[in-house]
């Protein structure tokens, strides 16, 4: 029995991380990742739409959603290299040593179709992101009264800002500043478009900005760090899983940004103590 009615879809990216220093490659990806984390958040139902290369590291990949419960209907298999970034540790901290730029995936952007929006249109939110190649069809989702979610992550500069945020519902960031520059940064996205806005600033927490108040959420007590990545991947996909879910029930637009906020935080805490983005993990040579 799922907690909340939401329907949740990642679009885009998929990657395998490769820690060089335990030799185990892990499935992840932004949109991978918010899809299995809304499955463990409580959605009623989530899905993975997007393109695998035919290797081993896809496989690994396309075996991990399933053992998760989330939907891969809309994916396809390319002939080439999966997307893949090498990673190593540092005080459970991730250091990025190299990547693909996203292999076959990269060179193939998903051209949305008529049946791939009729498709969309059957979830709440379609989750993306700066990583995806997915920036040219955004604008025929808007279109056709599709809600995204996007993560702009802590690159994105501002003509990308100006060029993608205008189609996008909710817009999530990394943001490393004080809360006076966070908080300019939050507002400049909403004059842009969004609905709500949100920067992740790891060991501060979050704040989220809705065009009229800000919503400050400190970051919970870990109780063991084994992996930070995916922290803020799984604070965007807890997030929009309990929001959407409030909102769908009746409940007050500031209540849910608040419940929703600090269920985020508790869950993004719990999810340090995995190793990979959620585990799933498969050792090399």
């Amino acid at each position: 029995m799922s907690k909340y009615s939401t329907k949740l879809l990642g679009f885009g990216d998929n990657v395998v991380d490769i820690y060089d220093h335990q030799k185990t490659m892990y499935p992840g990806g932004n949109c991978v990742n918010v899809s299995v984390y809304g499955k463990m958040a409580g959605c009623e139902k989530t899905a993975y739409m997007g393109y695998f290369g035919d290797d081993e590291e896809a496989e690994l990949v396309i075996d991990a959603l399933k053992k998760n419960g989330v939907e891969t209907v809309k994916c396809r298999q390319l002939h080439g290299e999966n997307g893949y970034s090498r990673i190593t540790l540092k005080d459970g901290d991730r250091e990025f040593l190299d990547f693909n730029e996203g292999g076959i995936r990269g060179k193939t952007p998903y051209v949305l179709d008529r049946f791939d929006l009729e498709y969309m249109k059957g979830f709440d939110v379609v989750h993306s992101g700066n990583y995806s190649f997915t920036e040219e069809e955004l604008h025929k989702m808007k279109e056709a009264g599709i809600q995204i979610s996007f993560d702009f992550s802590d690159d994105s500069t501002e003509e990308y800002y100006r060029k993608t945020a205008p189609d996008v519902t909710y817009a999530f960031c990394s943001f490393d500043g004080t809360d006076q520059e966070t908080e300019e940064h939050l507002k400049k996205i909403i004059s842009m478009g969004p609905r709500l806005a949100m920067a992740s600033r790891g060991a501060k927490g979050c704040i989220l900005y809705d065009g009229e108040k800000f919503f400050v959420q400190p970051a919970m007590p870990l109780k063991e760090v084994k992996d930070t990545l995916g922290a803020g991947d799984s604070m965007i996909a807890s997030f929009l899983t309990g929001y959407t879910g409030r909102i769908k029930n009746g409940v007050d637009q500031d209540v849910a940004i608040r419940e929703s906020l600090k269920e985020a935080a508790a869950f993004a805490a719990g999810i340090c103590g995995i190793e990979g983005a959620f585990g799933c993990g498969k050792k090399y040579e």
